[in-house]
């Protein structure tokens, strides 16, 4: 910065020296030198543009002209304002200027004017004699010579020469400083605060200056959260500062065959490049050459070398070098941390079929199984090398984890879903498969995020610490750029503090009933059991008010039933705008991510009387089918919620019109069938309200059977009217419409993959909208059911027809079972054993009762999968 003020001072003395230069002579007719005060006149032209001219030194121009009658001007005398002046190129002139050897004169006494319209369109600037001079002008009107165009044009290109001459040498001084430095920055700030990670053609790159004095050693568990808080306070001033401290690469690390040419078109980006002693060589192809390479580096983990590959995303011409770099390194998982498309730009190509099997190569894939969840999908490929009929490969199984909820820009929201998805691609990788191949679009930013959170889970499970910047620092030796940006460096802090401060939360459901038992325990040194800790910590997460700006404003505000309530930005439902009328869009209400699929709830406040018609257009517009009412109109004499559906006749709101079909009632809800009309579009949907009354006016439901039969119709509802949002509300939108989401997307998990997490569930609700699940009461458990209620309850969990009776071992269907589970090429497939128990709340008094069935291989298939896959359901007196 000193240089740069330096330099700037220079340029300024520059320019002025070189204006000092341009000076003025007298005329040989004795008309003396101006002075300084009167070296500089600005002339005025007909467009009031101020024409800025100096007078010293100047060389010989034509004269200017001005209107008759200019008062005299003597020697020591300033030049009168020359407002007014004007400038006629075709005007006549009463002298002419004429050089002599010297310099410029003053025009003879005898000069002829130009005549009227010369091309020479010249200024003339009369100036009267002065009396000591005697000197005067045959107009009676003295001329002084002035400095021309092409002398200012000079002056002007000289100043800019300069000044572009300094620019030059700066650059040139920069880029030699961060050459030297050697450490660059993929990420770029964008206006909403955020930071992108790519380019269409590179990856580009920020020069920082290293801080080399400067040490961050491993970091204590038991410290993180503090030292977390101390580095994101100033805006993540100390965790920038760390991240720009990071070795960018290692100074004799080299790129040739990477820079080969014929290797140019495999690279996606232009500036990320293996390094040679640690890229992965592929089996030369006989014929081909450089087909050894591949865009893709080793990296190891933690204690474990090269446990992973990290490989940029393939392209359409490299998908061939992909699957043969999988079958090569005998690999069994790979991890894809990109969409194929983000902001309308390809990240990576499909190097997949969709269905069936496709040949890339010499390596014939087929498609096995597909699981979409809402945070990321799991394809199962059976891979086999082809081509060699005699020496024919066996088949191997590659499972490919997809996580899809990284957003277009940033990081994801909260590290929830990258550590239930980490923690998957931890448990499914077999323990001998060759390398874990990760995968971005360029194979370092978030591939690096995913390997670092990897590698310091596992620290912190053996030493207790962590050491981020020293592991992100190793890694870089073997690919540049791993981990691209701050945000996504301060992302794997936040994934290691939640991980520290909750755990692992998830359960078996075979290791339910001592979970229980273990959290109904009071925990030493305090008054309060497990679940009462657990809960505190659930209600100690930070209700975002800023975040709430639309509910919040003033118009909105009476459109709220609770004022603690309001829906979050990122996640509310946002209706049409009324033609002519602001703040139109709103309504209380917000997206909630389900088991299987993002926005698969909309979590509603019970409309007020004047949001009635903005609670169905809210309907209409996201074609929502199902409708949970989990309130009465009025409890405890108060309004909980305004009749929003018809009875006898129609209803109208606006453009949108109710009529009952039909109204049933069951043991716990009623059902209301709505033929909802838009008259403007003149368009009809059915709707179906469940509107459950086994919730008491204080309190919660004495067990559970009630809500399993309303989830389970609901459910039911939706596989019939597509998967549109199921719309939930009680009074607030809060606490009973949380327990429902919250019930519903656990029994979902636990009917998929026999695994349950009340916790992470509960606080995912929370972080999407405030106060759900409100009270200790309110979350959900798992409630007794009756003696002589198993099979329907059976039914009604798993939304399918009962099954058959279990085996005499107890085991699921095997090999040969009707509807048994097996492989496609016949072998049998492997099944353990689960359970789960629905205990019972204390108040039924009744004796608990326990629901099994086989769990498979299967379980984590798709909706469509897993139904009908011969999974034995049975009940069992505990």
């Amino acid at each position: 910065m000193d240089t740069w003020l330096i330099l700037v001072w220079l340029s300024g003395v520059l320019t002025c020296l070189s204006a000092s230069n341009v000076t003025t002579v007298s005329s040989s007719a004795g008309v003396s030198a101006l002075p300084s005060s009167a070296r500089a006149t600005t002339v005025a032209a007909p467009d009031q543009e101020e024409v800025t001219r100096s007078t010293e030194g100047a060389s010989p121009s034509p004269p200017i002209s001005l209107r008759p009658g200019t008062p005299t001007l003597g020697p020591g005398a300033t030049p009168p304002p020359t407002h007014g002046a004007t400038f006629s190129p075709s005007a006549p002139v009463n002298s002419t200027a004429t050089t002599g050897p010297t310099g410029p004169t003053s025009p003879s006494p005898n000069a002829t004017p130009l005549p009227e319209g010369d091309s020479s369109g010249t200024w003339a600037e009369p100036w009267e004699a002065n009396s000591s001079t005697g000197a005067t002008s045959t107009s009676g009107a003295f001329t002084t010579p002035d400095e021309t165009p092409i002398i200012a044009v000079m002056v002007a290109l000289s100043s800019l020469l300069v000044i572009v001459f300094i620019i030059i040498v700066l650059y040139m001084l920069r880029f030699k400083k961060y050459k030297q430095a050697g450490s660059h920055s993929n990420s770029f700030r964008l206006s909403n605060g955020r930071t992108d990670d790519m380019e269409p053609q590179s990856v580009p790159l920020l020069a920082r200056s290293p801080s080399t004095n400067r040490k961050y050693p491993p970091l204590p568990v038991d410290r993180l959260e503090e030292e977390i808080n101390r580095r994101m306070a100033d805006d993540n001033k100390l965790f920038r500062e760390e991240f720009n401290a990071l070795p960018a690469c290692p100074i004799q690390a080299t790129c040739e065959a990477a820079s080969k040419e014929e290797n140019k078109e495999k690279n996606r980006y232009v500036n990320i490049l293996p390094y040679d002693h640690s890229r992965v060589h592929l089996t030369p192809v006989e014929g081909v050459p450089d087909s050894d390479y591949i865009n893709a580096s080793f990296i190891n983990g933690y204690q474990e070398k090269n446990k992973f590959i990290a490989a940029q995303g393939p392209k359409e011409e490299t998908v061939n070098d992909f699957w043969r770099m999988i079958w090569e390194q005998n690999t069994a998982t790979i991890v894809m941390v990109t969409n194929l498309k983000e902001r309308k730009e390809c990240k990576c190509a499909q190097y997949w079929p969709d269905q069936g099997c496709w040949t890339y190569g010499n390596i014939r894939v087929s498609v096995e199984d597909v699981t979409v969840l809402v945070d990321y999908t799991v394809r199962k490929f059976c891979i086999q090398q082809v081509g060699d009929v005699t020496n024919k490969k066996p088949q191997r199984l590659v499972t490919q984890f997809h996580f899809t909820s990284w957003p277009d820009f940033g990081v994801p929201f909260t590290p929830i879903g990258m550590l239930k998805f980490l923690k998957k691609v931890k448990t499914c990788n077999p323990q001998y498969a060759g390398a874990i191949v990760v995968h971005c679009s360029a194979g370092v930013g978030r591939t690096g995020t995913f390997v670092v959170i990897d590698a310091m889970l596992d620290m912190m499970a053996t030493e207790k610490k962590v050491d981020v910047y020293g592991f992100v620092g190793r890694i870089r030796a073997q690919r540049c750029q791993m981990v691209q940006t701050d945000m996504q460096y301060v992302f794997i802090y936040q994934a290691l503090l939640e991980h520290y401060l909750y755990g692992d939360t998830e359960l078996e459901v075979t290791s339910l009933e001592s979970h229980l038992q273990k959290i109904y325990t009071r925990v030493p040194g305090t008054s309060s059991n497990g679940l009462e800790e657990e809960f505190k910590k659930l209600t100690s997460i930070k209700i975002q008010n800023e975040k709430m700006r639309t509910g919040n404003l003033p118009a909105n505000m009476k459109k709220n039933r609770v004022l603690q309530i309001i829906p979050y930005e990122f996640n509310r439902v946002i209706i049409p705008v009324k033609r002519g009328e602001e703040n139109t869009d709103y309504v209380n209400a917000s997206f909630i991510d389900g088991y299987r699929q993002k926005d698969s709830y909309i979590a509603s406040q019970g409309p007020l009387q004047h949001t009635i018609e903005d609670f169905w257009r809210m309907i209409w517009e996201w074609k929502s089918c199902s409708i949970v009412m989990l309130t009465e109109l009025e409890e405890r004499g108060q309004e909980k919620c305004a009749q929003y559906w018809p009875c006898d006749n129609p209803m109208a709101c606006g453009d949108i019109t109710m009529e009952l079909k039909k109204e049933d009632e069951c043991e716990s809800y009623t059902v209301r069938d709505l033929l909802v009309t838009n008259t403007r579009e003149n368009k009809s949907r059915q709707v179906r309200q469940f509107h459950f009354h086994g919730w008491p006016e204080v309190g919660i439901p004495s067990d559970g059977k009630g809500m399993i039969n309303i989830i389970a119709a609901v459910q039911k509802q939706q596989q019939q009217s597509g998967n549109h949002p199921i719309t939930v509300h009680c009074s607030a939108g809060a606490g009973r419409t949380g327990t429902f989401c919250a019930l519903s997307t656990v029994l979902e998990r636990v009917k998929a993959e026999g695994i349950l997490d009340v916790f992470q569930t509960v606080k995912s609700l929370r972080l999407q909208r405030p106060h759900m699940v409100q009270t200790l009461v309110g979350a959900p458990r798992l409630s007794g059911l009756p003696p002589g209620r198993q099979e329907r309850a059976r039914s009604q969990v798993r939304g399918i027809e009962p099954p058959p009776p279990p085996t005499p071992s107890g085991w699921g269907a095997g090999a040969g079972a009707p509807g048994g589970n097996s492989h496609r090429d016949g072998t049998p497939g492997h099944r353990q054993k689960r359970s789960v128990s629905w205990l019972a709340g204390g108040s039924t008094g009744t004796e608990p009762t326990k629901i099994t069935w086989g769990a498979g291989e299967g379980l984590a298939g798709s909706r469509a999968s897993s139904l009908g896959r011969g999974r034995t359901l049975t009940a069992e007196r505990s």
